[in-house]
């Protein structure tokens, strides 16, 4: 294994859990809501574990930066960094506690609609996704761009129930931004409707 294959195992490793820690809690957000202990817990053995039982089983087959030209490698890890960087600031932004769900399972929170939350309802997922492209890019296999695939989908679906329960929770409110904000792709023009 190169390098390469390191970075990339260490973004997928990082990225491929967030889909399962996330439909853990928001498929069952008013149980944990009592469990919230329990709710981490079981979201984070269940995400990381799997992953990393996966990753264990599947590395050789998943990772392959060896064959790769190196112009795709230095641009996947470009976006790697792109996806750091956001980490960075919607972390300084939100905060830690409510990066790993604390809004969610307290059942209250507010609306962030500034800095990045002002160009896309998901900033940190649409950054991941980058990240997870750049992985690919720097050494995934094919096995490794289907698991991304597959995963995309999982985010996809993971963002729909996310929603659903800030729209319970925040009505009219959230359904305002929602018609304000993009998902995941900024608008181009600031004027766009």
């Amino acid at each position: 294994m190169t390098v390469y294959d390191y970075i990339a195992g260490a973004v997928m490793w990082a990225n491929l859990p967030v889909p399962i820690y996330w439909l853990v809690l928001h498929t069952r957000v008013q149980f944990w809501r009592r469990r919230i202990r329990a709710a981490y817990a079981t979201a984070v053995v269940t995400a990381w574990g799997s992953v990393s039982l996966l990753g264990w089983k599947l590395a050789p087959q998943l990772l392959e930066a060896a064959a790769l030209p190196l112009g795709r490698k230095l641009a996947g890890a470009g976006l790697v960094l792109v996806d750091a960087w956001v980490l960075a600031q919607v972390e300084r932004q939100l905060g830690g506690h409510r990066l790993v769900g604390q809004a969610e399972l307290a059942g209250r929170g507010e609306i962030k609609t500034d800095g990045y939350y002002a160009l896309v309802r998901h900033p940190r997922y649409a950054a991941m996704m980058l990240s997870t492209l750049g992985a690919c890019l720097i050494a995934a296999g094919p096995l490794l761009w289907g698991i991304a695939a597959g995963w995309a989908c999982a985010v996809l679906l993971m963002i729909r129930m996310e929603e659903r329960e800030l729209r319970a929770r925040f009505g009219e409110a959230y359904a305002n931004y929602c018609r304000r904000v993009p998902a995941l792709l900024p608008r181009l023009r600031r004027g766009a409707p």
